[in-house]
């Protein structure tokens, strides 16, 4: 009996024992769990900030159209096409000679745009004499002669071409005289280059007969 209540009180305490260290263990793994979930969580990463798109590069300025009159014939030469600002953009010219009585030739009646430069007199781009021109005013409005009478003014240019040759030409003068009077010394052949453009003006008496003739005197222009 005495060795039957040794074993009892044996295993007895071997029973508390291992409840004990159940229970300590249990206390340190809640012990654990808690002081883990006290512990802030690390803060979430920031997206890395979005970089700015480049501001494109603006782009470099057009170069600015060439100026025609920057470089100039040096010598007369004879005239194919007309430029006037405003009025025509570039227009025919025709050499064409003088008829029996010594008067400039004057463009086709069909051809109601182009202008006629008197053959073998002065060239545009020498150095002295009127570089002489006309061309056709109609009763209706609708020609060279017409925008020219509404459009060119002093201070107007003038630029004759032929090929790469250019003399560029500004109006000085612009006057309307009786067709019966004239203008005496406009197809002058020597004194200051200039270019003399005559169209029919005033009222229309009949065909190719008006009242008056409109001039414009231009000197020859430097680059703008």
């Amino acid at each position: 009996m005495a060795v039957e209540e040794g074993n009892r009180r044996r295993d007895l305490a071997l029973v508390a024992g291992v409840v004990a260290l159940v229970l300590v263990l249990a206390v340190l793994v809640g012990w654990l769990l808690l002081r883990g979930g006290d512990e802030p969580s690390p803060p979430a990463a920031e997206p890395p900030a979005a970089s700015p798109s480049p501001t494109p590069a603006p782009a470099p300025p057009a170069d600015p159209p060439a100026d025609p009159c920057a470089r100039p014939a040096t010598a007369g030469f004879v005239p194919t096409a007309i430029t006037v600002p405003g009025v025509a953009r570039r227009a025919r010219v025709l050499a064409l000679p003088r008829d029996a009585a010594g008067v400039p030739g004057v463009p086709p009646v069909s051809d109601k745009l182009a202008f006629a430069w008197d053959r073998g007199g002065i060239e545009p781009g020498s150095t002295a004499g009127h570089v002489l021109l006309n061309t056709h005013t109609w009763p209706d409005g609708t020609a060279m002669g017409n925008r020219l009478l509404a459009g060119l003014d002093v201070g107007g240019r003038i630029v004759l071409r032929a090929g790469p040759q250019v003399a560029c030409y500004t109006v000085t003068e612009r006057t309307e005289v009786l067709a019966s009077d004239g203008f005496p010394g406009w197809d002058a052949v020597d004194g200051p280059p200039q270019v003399v453009i005559v169209v029919c003006s005033g009222k229309r008496l009949g065909p190719g007969n008006w009242t008056h003739r409109t001039l414009w005197f231009a000197s020859p222009a430097t680059a703008t």
